[in-house]
């Protein structure tokens, strides 16, 4: 049995690291012996004579100038007099204290806290880690499986040259911190990728990266097979989106396809479709990634939220959307589910928003349909001031693991004030991490809050009104299925059933809806602010109608 001798040194009295370390030493069937806290190197010298050890850990986190002094006679009073026998030396401290002990050259090997369980259970057991020597899954599905129980992390990143998206890329792989890298591409690429003749110059690399070609996107993919091998991901574009689609499939082996079912067209002014042709390709991109089995993720939900709709409307709109992609062939659905979306939605009344779309969304599951769960911070939500955002960050992470997600979309603290660059990124997804550690080892379940649950009941049965009254918009009983039918959903949206304060104005949306957050939640308002219910809501469109 081998046998390790720990102590903490000089004047420093914090034990917990060294403690950590000798009690994870001890499962790997080393004897243990520590001397304590403020350990003179005398005093060490001697308990070295005495206890002859195999390993001696020392650790020190004060400051790194009185940790060279420190360091200087631990060389000349043990390292130095050994005369021959074979001691390791390992270090704990802080990375400044490791600077210093690295120009000694004393230590066999140092740990800063920065590395994983693995690695320091790599060192005690004599076995190397495979941290490197193999490539991750290069499948969403098996990705999900081999990070378990952590969720697969996931960010957005476009700079606005495609130089500068490269040379990010190649930063944010070698990190290892990132599964899937999201290509965020520019609006002349997602619009008029096909045709280039109608861009304007003038807005090149606005709102992501610029790419013009289908080697531009290969060079992408190129830049990731680094470091943690990242997987790829992109939008659909916003028209000819059956090419787009094969494109992204071919060049960056896109991990699954975003695609709205009602947007980037006539509503958002994304492009000049109009609503109901927008459905019907939409419908189709769905149907070409379900033939390919690749994965598809349909954007639609958040979308209402972000425009202002009741929460009851986002609740529907997230089961209308994977009831489309379930009808259109597609086994695995990835269903996102965005946070603090409108920002003034309170974390009890947003956990119950979100848990009344998981219900509807995961009844939809049997042997030919499966849901991801993916969860994210809401954009609006996060302060200029970059302390506040990361607390936001944090919190919103916390809130999303009541959701045990197999995927979070990491969104960078810096976002309200920049599009994120690669070590805002690498900071975001740190303090995502370590927010997800925490809850993994033990969190309250505050699901079980009594407010929670008789929201989320709340939101089901109104949702539920919405979507009998969609499908009672087919009074001729013309569609085989009106939930799917773009006729249909473009008629809910023209007169109001599905609505949004946000789309007033817009031709193709009745935009007449008020809305209102009481208690945190999104309601439906009348013109004297007074709460409407979903029944009456509905009612009067009825009437109207």
């Amino acid at each position: 049995m081998k046998k390790i001798l720990g102590a903490c040194v000089g004047s420093c009295v914090h034990v917990a690291g060294i403690l950590n370390f000798l009690n994870l030493a001890g499962k790997y069937d080393y004897s243990v012996k520590f001397l304590g806290s403020a350990c003179t190197i005398d005093r060490l010298k001697k308990e070295i004579e005495k206890y002859n050890p195999d390993v001696v850990a020392i650790s020190y986190r004060l400051s790194p100038e009185s940790a060279l002094p420190i360091f200087k006679e631990f060389k000349e009073k043990i390292v130095e007099k050994l005369g021959g026998v074979k001691i390791e030396f390992i270090l704990g401290g802080t990375k400044p204290v490791a600077e210093v002990a690295k120009k000694l050259d004393i230590f066999d090997v140092i740990f800063t806290g920065e590395e994983r369980i693995e690695e320091i259970e790599s060192y005690l057991s004599k076995k190397k880690v495979k941290i490197c020597s193999e490539i991750p899954p290069q499948n969403l599905l098996e990705r999900i499986k081999y990070r378990k129980p952590l969720p697969v992390m996931r960010h957005h990143f476009g700079r606005p040259t495609l130089n500068e998206t490269l040379e990010g890329i190649k930063r944010i792989s070698l990190s290892g911190l990132l599964d899937v890298i999201s290509i965020g591409p520019d609006q002349n690429t997602q619009e008029f990728f096909f045709h280039p003749e109608k861009m304007d110059i003038k807005q090149n690399g606005a709102g992501g990266v610029p790419l013009r070609s289908e080697k531009d996107f290969k060079n992408l993919y190129l830049a990731s097979r680094t470091g943690n091998y990242p997987l790829l991901r992109c939008y659909s574009g916003t028209n000819e989106i059956i090419k787009m689609a094969k494109v992204l499939l071919d060049n960056i082996n896109n991990a699954w396809c975003a695609v709205p079912l009602c947007w980037y067209n006539e509503l958002d002014n994304r492009s000049e479709r109009k609503v109901e042709e927008s459905i019907a390709e939409n419908q189709l991109v769905m149907k070409w990634h379900g033939q390919r089995d690749v994965p598809v993720e349909v954007n639609e939900s958040h979308h209402w939220s972000l425009r202002y709709s009741p929460d009851s409307i986002a609740v529907a709109a997230a089961y209308i959307a994977a009831y489309n992609a379930k009808m259109m062939g597609v086994k695995v659905y990835i269903s996102q589910y965005m946070f603090n979306t409108p920002p003034e939605t309170s974390f009890t009344m947003d956990l119950a928003k979100m848990l009344a779309k998981v219900e509807l969304v995961e009844s939809l599951h049997d042997k030919n349909f499966t849901t991801i769960r993916q969860t994210r911070s809401g954009l609006y939500s996060y302060p200029t001031d970059f302390d506040k955002s990361k607390g936001q960050l944090a919190s919103s992470t916390l809130l999303q693991m009541q959701l045990n997600p197999d995927i979070v979309h990491v969104v960078a603290y810096c976002e309200a004030d920049h599009a994120a660059k690669p070590e805002d990124i690498i900071k975001s997804v740190k303090i995502t991490k370590k927010v997800i550690e925490n809850y993994l080892y033990g969190c309250p379940d505050m699901k079980l809050d009594g407010r929670v649950g008789q929201r989320k009941e709340e939101l089901i049965a109104d949702a539920k009104l919405i979507i009998d009254k969609i499908k009672k918009l087919d009074k001729d009983n013309k569609y085989k299925d009106p939930l799917i039918s773009p006729a249909i959903i473009s008629k809910a949206i023209k007169i109001g059933v599905l609505d949004a304060p946000h789309l007033r104005g817009v031709k193709a949306a009745k935009g007449a809806i008020r809305t209102m957050f009481i208690d945190g939640k999104n309601l439906t308002v009348d013109e004297d602010y007074k709460p409407v219910s979903e029944k009456d809501r509905l009612g009067r469109i009825s009437e109207e109608f």
